[in-house]
């Protein structure tokens, strides 16, 4: 795929930062839209050997898109990462999920009427699109890019869900609109969407304190710092390394168009096996750790293979993963200090 120059959505965020990284280091043109300007001239200044690669645009709220047609310009190709994330709501509806599906449909619009140079949209979306929440083991299944979570919009918009749930539902909804706008009008692009589970690793984006870590990355800080050990959720989880590497791959790859994938690790993951890893690592923080044992769940999997074979990266260890988020957040912890 022929793709020079790049927009990334949620640019300055945790996943986003590292997909311009990623794409800044295969020689590509980057500009990233940001709801703060000042955090893109402070990833451009951490980066001053790509400042002829790298730019950025404002744009606040994709419902209201107002920059959202200059920002598509002149890009051949787009990584749409920016998503609602919250889980203080007061409406399900209206903050997570109405928001998700208008984000994209704006994206995908301004792309199909404005710059027909475009060749390919990468949207990031979750394993909370595709997992079932109540399915049970045994027998073992595996989870692939042809499941989707089965829960209806009814039950993610209900007022008396909760926001996890909502949330979930954002995601698919968002996906699916995504896929339906391929279907029904047939752009001059293609869709590849990604559907990752927990994602882990250090940050590149700007962050000012240790406390302001994104909430993945936060859990596992809660566990170096001693708190006791939350319960995973699943157990599965990529680096954001890894991840930003596989959205290269779907953006570049000449036979991906219209694939969804699951990158994810092939390793489980516990906040115990966390634990156990930072207690190993990190002397100084070996008493404060929590030494609470916690099962790794192994009745069903995650098909991450396919993804890696077919978009060209590999994965990173959760000991390689841990390690470089607890260095990096003690840093950050020194210099706050």
């Amino acid at each position: 795929m022929n793709i020079e120059f790049v927009l990334v959505t949620g640019a300055t965020g945790f996943i986003g930062a590292h997909i311009i990284d990623a794409l800044l280091a295969h020689g590509l043109r980057v500009r990233g839209a940001t709801r703060s300007l000042a955090k893109g001239e402070a990833m451009i200044k951490a980066r001053p050997q790509y400042t002829d690669q790298l730019e950025f645009v404002q744009i606040d709220d994709f419902e209201h898109p107002g920059g959202l047609v200059d920002a598509v310009k002149d890009v051949d190709g787009i990584i749409h990462t920016a998503s609602p994330f919250t889980y203080n709501t007061t409406n399900n509806e209206k903050e997570l999920i109405i928001p998700a599906i208008n984000g994209v449909k704006a994206v995908f619009e301004a792309a199909s009427t404005t710059n027909p140079k475009i060749r390919r949209i990468v949207l990031t979306s979750s394993f909370a699109s595709v997992m079932t929440v109540n399915r049970k083991a045994p027998p073992y299944f595996t989870y692939t890019a042809a499941d989707w979570n089965p829960l209806t919009y009814a039950e993610a918009a209900d007022k008396a869900t909760t926001p996890v749930v909502a949330y979930r539902g954002s995601k698919k909804f968002a996906e699916l609109a995504a896929w339906e706008y391929i279907r029904a009008k047939k752009p001059s692009f293609d869709l590849v969407s990604l559907c990752p589970p927990m994602t882990f690793g250090p940050v590149v984006h700007p962050v000012d304190a240790v406390e302001k870590l994104n909430e993945s990355n936060a859990m596992l800080w809660n566990v170096a710092s001693g708190s006791s050990l939350p319960v995973a959720r699943v157990p599965f989880w990529i680096d954001v390394r890894d991840l930003a590497q596989a959205h290269v791959g779907a953006l570049l790859g000449e036979d991906v168009g219209g694939r969804r994938y699951t990158p994810a690790s092939p390793e489980r993951f516990s906040y115990a096996l966390a634990a156990g890893i930072i207690r190993e690592e990190f002397g100084g923080l070996r008493d404060r750790v929590s030494r609470e044992e916690q099962g790794v769940d192994e009745s069903h999997g995650l098909d991450g293979e396919t993804a890696a074979r077919e978009l060209g990266y590999s994965y990173r260890s959760f000991r390689e993963t841990v390690s470089d988020l607890v260095k990096q957040a003690l840093e950050m912890e020194k210099e706050g200090s």
